[in-house]
Order: C-alpha cells, then structure tokens, then sequence
C-alpha cells in the first residue's frame, strides 16, 4: 500500500472513530429503539451457538465483551502509571472505596425496598445492582476523564487495578451482600457460583483487558498505530451491538408481558444507587482534600462500573431472568449522564465537593 493510501485510509479510520464517538449517546438510543422494535436479532445472538459443527459452543454477548475489554486495554497509557509509584495513596484509598461502596449502599437500598409492596422485598432489583456494583471500574471511564482534564494515571490505575483483583472481589462482594436476598434469589445465585465466584471475572474481564494492555506494550510503533485504527473503531460499532442484545433480552420479554411497576422500580432503583455512588466518592474527595482533577477521577471511579460486564454476566448465570437487564440498562445511561455532570464540573472549575447543579 502506497504511503498516501495508507495516510488516507488512517485519516479515514480516525474521522469515523471521532464521528461515531460523538454521536454514541444517540447510537446508543437508537439501539435501544431498535430492540424495543426488533428483538428478534438481539435474542438470537443471546444464546450460545455451535460453530460449524466442531462442537465449540460461541456466546456472541461474551465476544463482544472481550473485544470491548481488549479495545480499552489497547487504549490505556500504561506509561502514566510511573506517577502512581510515587503517591499510591490515591489508588489504594480509591481501590478500597470501590470495593466498600456496594457494601454501603446496597443495604441501605434493601432496607428501602422492604417497605415496598414487592412481595420479596425487590430482590430481583437487588441481585442486578448487587452484580452491577461487584463488577470493577468501567474501561470507559479513563475517555470521561480525559474529557473532564481529570488524573488519567488515577483513572488508568483504578480500572487496572480493579480489573485484576475481580475475580476475588467479584465474589467476595456477592457473597457478603447475598443474605439480603430472598431465598429464592439466593438459591439462583448460589446455583450460579461457578461463574459468578471469579470465573467470570478471570475469563471475562481480566484476560481480554490483559491482552489488550499486554498488546500495547509488546506492539511496534507502526502495528500499535494499525491495531488501533482498525480495533477501536470495530470495537465501538461492537459495543452497539452489545446493548442492542442486552436491551432486546430486556426489552423484548417486557414488550411480551408488559411490567410497568417493574419498570418505574428499575429506573428508580438505579437511579438511587448510581447517585449514591457517586455521592460517596465525591464525599470520599472531599474528606481526602484532594485536587479537582484527581477527585473527579475518584468520583467516577467510584460510580462507574462495568455495567456491560454486568449484563454479560446475568445474561450467562441467569439466562432465565432477563428482565433483570432492566435496571442494568437504566444504570449504564445513569452513569454516563452523571459523569457527564461530573465533567462539566470540573471543566467550570467548581470545587468537586460542590453539590450538583
């Protein structure tokens, strides 16, 4: 290839990555729209298929987590995290407050729904926001930081950090917050440990984010630079796909038997919990006294979880429970429109213990 060509082809790659980048809030509207209209698809690409009869069973959700994963390690300044060495502070109290966060907040939420008409006390709403908030700090929260001039070796290092120990926090995390449950939950849970106690978190997260990390520094210069230009925008466009077949598991049963109280309770469940979490970790930054940038670092870290991940992992432990993708939906738009907030905070230079406007 001509070295004009080539320089064409990556101008192109790069418009089309930054093109689709600022309009994935409406891409991703429109995914829902079209599971809400067309689920068929996206309940097909649910459930495991054979591949060309070898025997090899393919889960396309737990693809297209791996790709995502692998994008985002490929993507992370690993030589920024030289900084860290020198005040491991900040990683290890923001590390902790992410592992603490779910043992916080959750109890209080059940103690809440107790007193709603849910005959098990909203335990389906609590199993989803229990697997949301074990799940570690979302990949996609370094883009939010460097959108906000916020620490992206902070970020960068509680997304890692949070990645590697998942599979022991992941079911360390479930396990201490299961009595909450109802017996009925608790049973399906306990049915699923073995994906849910670390399994998934080894062979789902930690591996592909590895690889990715592990492909960033082995990689030339020149292949580093193709890799990016052809998985980062693949990877978008698969992340897409992801919440078209997440939502249609959702949204497709729901438009089968219509649960409106479901509903409203997912979105006021998730609604609850995603401004709690980043209430903490803003109180978090504020009892620390740290600089702007680096507390709305710890203030994403703290609210932005792998809610993909999440998803992923009912739909693979609990498949016949798909609604309990609702309030995992809710929570992955609640997220990303609170660190939209957060952003713009930081970007007016307010004091990041300020209250939201």
């Amino acid at each position: 290839m001509s070295s004009p060509t080539a320089a064409r082809s990556a101008a192109a790659a790069e418009y089309a990555t930054h093109w689709l980048r600022r309009r994935l809030g409406r891409a991703v509207v429109v995914s829902y729209l079209a599971a809400l209209l067309l689920p068929g698809p996206g309940l097909w690409l649910r459930h495991p298929h054979a591949f060309l009869r070898t025997g090899l069973t393919l889960h396309a959700a737990s693809l297209l987590l791996s790709l995502l994963l692998f994008s985002a390690g490929l993507q992370v300044p690993v030589h920024a995290l030289g900084q860290l060495v020198r005040r491991p502070r900040v990683l290890l109290a923001g590390l902790a407050l992410h592992i603490a966060a779910p043992l916080l907040i959750i109890p209080a939420v059940a103690l809440l729904l107790q007193h709603s008409p849910d005959s098990d006390g909203g335990s389906g709403l609590l199993t989803a926001m229990i697997l949301i908030m074990a799940m570690p700090v979302a990949a996609g929260a370094t883009v939010w930081t460097g959108k906000g001039h916020g620490d992206q070796p902070t970020m960068v290092g509680l997304v890692i950090a949070s990645t590697l120990v998942s599979p022991l926090t992941v079911p360390a995390v479930v396990g201490l917050l299961m009595p909450l449950l109802s017996t009925g939950y608790a049973s399906v849970l306990g049915a699923a440990g073995p994906t849910v106690d670390g399994g998934f978190a080894l062979t789902g997260v930690v591996l592909p984010c590895s690889a990715g990390i592990a492909a960033r520094l082995l990689l030339p210069e020149r292949g580093l630079d193709w890799a990016q230009r052809v998985i980062v925008p693949v990877a978008l466009v698969g992340s897409l796909v992801l919440t078209y077949t997440n939502a249609s598991g959702a949204l497709g049963s729901f438009v089968t038997h219509p649960r409106p109280l479901l509903l409203t309770a997912a979105l006021v469940v998730a609604s609850l919990v995603c401004a709690l979490s980043f209430t903490v970790g803003r109180t978090a930054a504020c009892l620390l006294r740290l600089d702007a940038p680096t507390a709305s670092s710890l203030t994403l870290a703290c609210g932005m979880n792998n809610s993909s991940a999440s998803a992923v992992l009912i739909s693979t432990a609990l498949p016949d429970k798909p609604y309990l993708l609702l309030p995992v939906l809710a929570y992955g738009l609640l997220q990303k429109t609170a660190a939209s907030r957060i952003v713009r905070t930081v970007r007016s230079q307010h004091p990041p213990c300020a209250a939201p406007s």
